[in-house]
């Protein structure tokens, strides 16, 4: 199995994050693509979850990686997209279970919130972990239909 194309959005408070977990994933060997920001210039969060959400939808990367300074509100802006399930995420045991449980596609971090070696090892785990399946389906269907 291949390893999935990684698409990285954040706005002006997680450009430097962003730019660090891009990098890490790149040399183990992932596909990313970097859609912005790259400066502590002030920018706007939705502007940037919609540009990931296109990216997705386009299948110009197969996850999502959203980033801003508490994670909350790129998180919210980026599941206003139907096809989009982005969880904000503060550990490697939330990693795992919205991959399995919840089958999410997208990742979110707060960057005035989460320390970087937290952070790297939530994202090592959610792009390790596959969606389980089984019963969760029935849910994240439901999930599709709402809206």
């Amino acid at each position: 199995m291949s390893k999935p194309i990684i698409a990285f959005a954040a706005d002006h408070a997680g450009y430097s994050l962003k730019d660090t977990l891009l990098e890490e994933m790149r040399a183990a060997g992932f596909g990313v693509v970097d859609l912005g920001t790259d400066s502590p210039q002030s920018v706007d969060y939705p502007d940037y979850a919609n540009i990931l959400a296109k990216c997705l939808a386009a299948g110009e990367a197969d996850l999502g990686v959203a980033i801003c300074g508490t994670g909350i509100g790129i998180s919210m802006a980026a599941n206003r997209h139907p096809h989009i399930r982005c969880a904000l995420i503060h550990d490697e045991t939330g990693a795992r279970l919205t991959r399995l449980h919840n089958d999410a596609n997208v990742i979110a971090f707060g960057a005035r919130v989460i320390g970087i070696e937290v952070a790297r090892a939530a994202l090592t785990t959610f792009v390790a972990t596959p969606f389980e399946g089984g019963r969760h389906a029935r849910r994240v269907e439901k999930l599709q239909q709402i809206g």
